[in-house]
């Protein structure tokens, strides 16, 4: 992974061969409560979805996550909000296997990094939209396209009861989402399922 000051990343892993990554309620919580304490301080979260499998983070890097990190008074090529993600992964991964005796990896190696520098993609209906807003709406949607629930209010591993006021969450800075889609917290919920075309570009 490789980020940019003040540019808007999706990331995303998912479970070593597909496995699952959660067993428990707790582990959810777990996990969040790591990226909260170990990521925020290198970037802004924007919105996430924690999946039985994967999970996706939409976020922004500040300065400090993109300095190389210096070992043994070496420059590396890793950075730091790379280097952190990594050993919250590592973590949690000995924590799980702890929880159900097991061993090995748990994810998959590479946690992706995608940069939404792109401005628009295009729709079912042919119309441009704005790439970051579909991003958002994707990964709000997850829980619907894998059919674990009827209604996003349903799912509690997301940030969509945040932004539409079922839960008062602070984990993700909702006004800076809505400073770069131009959407507000009366217009953000969409439960309409995107096509496979708009979710190929999203990857």
């Amino acid at each position: 992974m490789h980020f940019e000051p003040n540019e808007v990343y999706h990331v995303y892993n998912r479970g070593n061969n597909k496995q699952l990554i959660f067993f428990q309620d707790r582990n959810y919580l777990f996990l969040l409560n790591k990226v909260r304490t170990e990521w925020k301080k290198y970037c802004e979260i924007l919105n996430y979805c924690l999946m039985p499998n994967h999970f996706h983070f939409m976020l922004i890097p500040n300065e400090d996550a993109c300095k190389a990190v210096v070992m043994s008074e070496k420059v590396t090529n890793l950075q730091y909000l790379s280097k952190q993600i990594g050993h919250t992964l590592s973590s949690y991964t000995k924590a799980i296997n702890v929880q159900n005796d097991t061993a090995g990896n748990l994810f998959q190696k590479k946690t992706k990094a995608k940069c939404l520098k792109e401005d628009f993609i295009i729709n079912k209906n042919s119309n441009s939209i704005d790439y970051i807003t579909t991003c958002f709406h994707y990964i709000h949607q997850n829980p619907l396209k894998a059919n674990l629930v009827n209604d996003l209010k349903d799912w509690k591993y997301s940030s969509w009861p945040d932004y539409t006021g079922l839960r008062k969450g602070s984990f993700c800075n909702q006004e800076k989402l809505f400073q770069l889609t131009g959407l507000s917290k009366y217009n953000c919920v969409d439960q309409n399922i995107l096509n496979e075309k708009v979710i190929e570009n999203i990857f």
